[in-house]
């Protein structure tokens, strides 16, 4: 009996040592990155009002911070193929991207997807709207020939990717000649009220954000009509470099996956405007390579 409970001592002191251990590992790790760097300086794509962005991030960052022991800093892109040149340049250690530039990003830089966000609907996927104005006429793809079209970035799925996508699977292979005239928006909003306002006949954007905008003017359901909609895509992942301490990359999962769990996690995610993290995965973004291929789009040299 004795040496039963011996052994049994001896057995959790061990898992009590590995545990300390691994922590210890990480928090050194962390302690390493934040001596070498002043942090981590993670990228926010301009998806919303940039102080709107700020602010929603600024304390899921704090938190971060707080549980890792290491300083979590933010710097929001000027457009969302920015990022990509902040990870070719080294001047980003991660970002909460879209679908489209974390795919570049895994593809191009090894980028490691770490978690995403569950909205309040309850899903972390969002979908590409293309849409009209009711008394446009336009009901087809033949019916947009001559006019105009705004897409959001060429480094969108939802607001470039996807009715690049749709455009050729209906005959139109070059857009240019296609359309009157063709721009970029910038943000998914702006895509959205430059169709409303008649600045352009055709428009994509994501729905989550068009959906955003009819909940605080119902109004704009009865002006547009959806034309097409896109499969479901990751709507916000954070991607991590490879270079940062694989223990690290662990923890920070770790942090996210169990926000719900404390009572500072659970009032972070409301102000986050989410329910939960969720873990990703490189298999998450292969319906954007498939897209690309079929937009005709080279992601390896895609600019």
């Amino acid at each position: 009996m004795i040496v039963h409970r011996a052994t049994k001592c001896f057995a959790a002191g061990r898992l009590f040592l590995l545990v300390f251990l691994c922590l210890t590992a990480v928090t050194v790790q962390a302690a390493q990155v934040s001596a070498k760097t002043g942090g981590l300086l993670i990228g926010i794509e301009p998806e919303h009002n940039i102080f709107d962005q700020i602010e929603r991030y600024r304390h899921l960052a704090g938190y971060l911070s707080d549980q890792l022991g290491l300083k979590i800093r933010l710097t929001i892109m000027s457009r969302y193929g920015e990022v990509i040149k902040r990870f070719k340049s080294r001047q980003l250690d991660g970002a909460f991207l879209s679908s489209f530039t974390a795919a570049l990003g895994i593809k191009e830089f090894q980028l490691e997807p770490v978690a995403s966000p569950v909205n309040l609907a309850g899903k972390s996927t969002s979908r590409g709207y293309i849409f009209v104005r009711r008394d446009s006429g336009i009901k087809t793809v033949e019916d947009m020939r001559g006019k105009s079209f705004v897409f959001v970035d060429p480094a969108t799925t939802e607001g470039y990717l996807f009715p690049m996508a749709f455009l050729r699977r209906h005959g139109v292979q070059n857009q240019d000649k296609f359309f009157s005239r063709c721009w970029f928006s910038g943000s998914h909003a702006s895509a959205l009220f430059a169709v409303l306002d008649g600045r352009a006949d055709i428009g994509a954007a994501k729905d989550t954000v068009f959906n955003k905008q009819i909940t605080s003017d119902p109004s704009i359901k009865s002006e547009l009509r959806i034309i097409a909609k896109s499969p479901p895509v990751p709507e916000v992942t954070l991607c991590l470099r490879d270079d940062i301490p694989a223990g690290l990359r662990r923890r920070i999962r770790s942090v996210l996956l169990n926000m719900g769990n404390t009572a500072r996690g659970r009032q972070v995610l409301k102000k986050f405007a989410a329910l939960r993290f969720i873990k990703a995965n490189d298999s998450d973004f292969a319906l954007i390579s498939n897209m690309a291929q079929e937009a005709g789009i080279t992601m390896s040299d895609y600019k």
